[in-house]
């Protein structure tokens, strides 16, 4: 029996082998959950079945989170289908090519609007139309990053974005705690993902973490994975409204040692 058996997971995000959703999904895949994942759009389609019948997950069905009707479209396949919801990860972010390339000042009303809706007000529209399904109380993940307190080099509005998203994990977790529901955000460390590659200067951003961290090191995607197996577990049945990190350690830093 593994931690999360007899557990349904709606997991949104899902885009490569190399991302934090695959490796979560694999963890729970593990732990016996039983496992619905969304894509975008029928460009994602093909892809995101390949990975889903890779790790034995049968149920793939599309959700565009930026489109209410593609929303509500879900919910209504869920209903229909029966299912309860137990754990819905998170795991939707983007900002425009543009808007992290240029100076965070520069960055267009536009493309602001467009990284707090995808990156943020995803996970409030997605809990309001999942929380009714989750109807033996739960738990709502999703994966932040410390450039929503600190300032990243080039994070830009993603940073503004990510800290909007954790000001929602509070407002949720309080609505929706009279539900037995808890959510909680993951601030994962800094990880060689396909998206992270579009940050100017990721490679120097790792190499300088490594250095400074407590762990002396990079935070792998596996250990990101053990902390929603935990968040979406009874383990972690009184926690809820947080922001755990997981990047080994490098968020308490505040300088580096000086060399002697």
């Amino acid at each position: 029996m593994g931690l999360l058996s007899g557990k349904t997971v709606l997991l949104l995000g899902v885009a490569n082998k190399w991302s934090i959703a695959y490796a979560i999904a694999q963890a729970f895949q593990r732990e016996g959950a039983r496992q619905i994942w969304t894509y975008q759009s029928d460009r994602q389609k093909a892809t995101v079945e390949e990975l889903a019948a890779e790790i034995g997950v049968e149920s793939v069905t599309q959700c565009d989170v930026s489109v209410d009707t593609d929303i509500a479209a879900l919910v209504e396949r869920l209903k229909s289908g029966g299912e309860r919801i137990d754990v819905l990860m998170h795991s939707i972010a983007f900002a425009g090519k543009d808007e992290l390339s240029k100076p965070f000042v520069e960055t267009s009303r536009a493309g602001f609007g467009l990284a707090l809706d995808v990156s943020a007000y995803s996970l409030v529209a997605i809990s309001n139309a999942i929380a009714p399904l989750m109807t033996e109380g739960g738990a709502i993940l999703t994966l932040t990053y410390l450039g929503s307190t600190r300032v990243i080099p080039n994070y830009n509005v993603m940073g503004v974005a990510k800290a909007a998203l954790e000001a929602s994990v509070r407002y949720l977790a309080y609505n929706l705690g009279p539900k037995n529901i808890r959510v909680n955000a993951i601030s994962a460390g800094a990880i060689k993902t396909a998206s992270a590659r579009g940050i100017a200067g990721f490679s120097n951003i790792l190499d300088g973490i490594a250095a400074m961290a407590p762990l002396k090191r990079n935070t792998e995607p596996a250990e990101v994975a053990d902390t929603a197996v935990f968040l979406a577990s009874g383990m972690g049945r009184g926690v809820t409204g947080n922001v755990i990190y997981v990047d080994a350690g490098f968020q308490i830093m505040g300088l580096e040692q000086p060399s002697k």
